[in-house]
């Protein structure tokens, strides 16, 4: 009981027993005290209870002394009066944790707009690193690559290349593949390896050179093929396959650049990485395209393509090295448009260039 309570029970449980103990002639006998307490009309435990000290675990706590007049009994009343006005209040604030961070004040539309900020930000970090000359449609979907060590790197490598020495093609054709097509009208992809490391052959398509340089012996022997395979086809006089990529055809080289009579010299430099990022992005969020693989090296390239998904058509390259082991009479590009028009495209003119 409160000390209040407990004095005043104690008190009347001391008058109950006074008046039983002096009997009715007014005086206490230590019989009749005896007799009282081993009845259990009034125990001693009752009685002596209110005497005893308060066991320690059941003491009242009391409160510290207040620092100051207004931090006493006086704030405490105060809070648990505003407690019991909002109980609301009370109610939130026992549910608070003291390990969880607390929640957001933003509203989901400052949330959204935060995201879109961000990502804006991004893609103007990226643009920072896009090269001279990418195609519009191509910059967003390859824009996570720009911004990758392995890419800067490439493009410094790239740079200091061009301080020492020629590098073909120059920096406004390297990504010519970009610009002839928009990366969602792609509809056939020629994967080649290295551009040509002559002069003014290697424009950034592959296989392909600016006119009027003359075929090389690669699309030379791509030329006998249509003339076989395409009815109507004559040799164009060129070897320009602008005529190509504007309708869709992607001729993507492994590597981009090289060094002036140096096959090979950007081999392994990060453009095999980046070209793998083109073919996997049109493996992923295109349908019905025909990939061409002429050769192990584009076959290893393609592996990864889903066949379920896309078009494979693969036989030897068309070097002299090789092409009779299969690339004569493969007649890819009539398989080809016969494949664009059961997916319901239109098919290539491959006699337009």
């Amino acid at each position: 009981l409160p000390p209040l309570p407990r004095l005043e029970h104690a008190r009347a449980v001391w008058r109950q027993f006074r008046i039983a103990a002096a009997g009715s002639d007014g005086w206490f006998s230590e019989r009749r005290v005896a007799a009282l307490l081993g009845s259990g009309m009034i125990g001693q435990k009752t009685l002596y209870s209110f005497f005893s000290p308060t066991p320690a675990g059941k003491r009242r706590a009391r409160s510290p002394e207040p620092a100051d007049p207004g931090t006493g009994v006086a704030a405490v009343a105060e809070e648990s009066e505003d407690a019991a006005a909002n109980p609301s209040k009370k109610a939130r604030a026992g549910q608070e944790d003291p390990g969880t961070p607390p929640s957001s004040p933003l509203s989901p539309e400052q949330l959204i707009r935060i995201q879109r900020n961000k990502a804006a930000a991004l893609l103007r970090l990226a643009a920072r690193n896009v090269p001279v000359g990418f195609g519009e449609s191509w910059k967003k979907p390859l824009s996570a690559e720009f911004g990758k060590p392995y890419f800067i790197k490439l493009m410094g490598f790239v740079a200091e290349e061009r301080k020492h020495y020629t590098v073909y093609p120059p920096p406004h054709q390297v990504f010519t593949w970009t610009q002839m097509c928009d990366i969602r009208q792609v509809k056939v992809v020629i994967l080649g390896q290295d551009p040509y490391h002559g002069p003014n052959q290697a424009h950034g398509l592959c296989f392909s050179v600016q006119r009027p340089v003359p075929p090389p012996p690669s699309l030379e022997n791509i030329y006998k093929e249509l003339s076989t395979d395409i009815e109507g086809f004559v040799h164009p006089g060129h070897g320009d396959l602008s005529g190509w990529a504007k309708q869709g055809v992607l001729l993507l080289n492994a590597v981009l650049t090289v060094r002036a009579h140096q096959a090979n010299s950007h081999k392994e430099r990060g453009w095999e990485q980046f070209t793998d990022a083109v073919v996997s992005w049109l493996n992923q969020n295109s349908s019905g395209l025909v990939f061409l693989l002429w050769g192990s090296y584009a076959q290893k390239k393609g592996s990864a393509i889903d066949r379920k998904r896309h078009h494979v058509l693969q036989t030897a390259h068309p070097s002299p090295l090789s092409v009779y082991r299969g690339f004569f009479g493969c007649r890819h590009f009539s398989k080809t448009n016969e494949l664009l028009q059961k997916s319901g495209k239109e098919p290539i003119n491959w006699k337009d260039l």
